[in-house]
């Protein structure tokens, strides 16, 4: 393991780490979205905590709704490209939740859980 005296010999040693990943590929655009826009609506719940003591107001919540339909849009972007349809995306959820709360493990980590 390198000896790290500072950030400079830090961000020096991490790059020997570092590989070039092309991304030519349709999913990827819609997958940088869907996180950018997520990012957007947690922000805005943040505020409404920081601001408003977790008051959430009209304009709040018509603030969220156009968050989330960004979110919903990029979402289903990238199940149209991997020819998924979001119908068979929420049953899969739903089996999968289901699943974890009749077993008694609806809390907890790991996805097969």
């Amino acid at each position: 393991m390198p000896n790290i005296k500072d950030l400079n010999d830090y961000q020096r040693e991490s790059r020997k780490t570092w590989n070039l990943v092309h991304t030519d590929h349709p999913i990827v655009y819609p997958t940088l979205g869907l996180v950018n826009e997520a990012g957007e609506l947690a922000g805005k719940v943040k505020k409404i905590f920081r601001d408003h003591a977790g008051q959430i107001r009209e304009a709040d919540r018509d603030a969220l709704k156009y968050e989330l339909g960004d979110v919903l849009w990029y979402l289903a972007q990238i199940a149209t490209e991997l020819d998924i349809p979001l119908q068979e995306v929420a049953e899969a959820n739903l089996e999968k939740l289901f699943s974890r709360l009749e077993r008694g493990k609806i809390k907890g980590e790991g996805d097969y859980r």
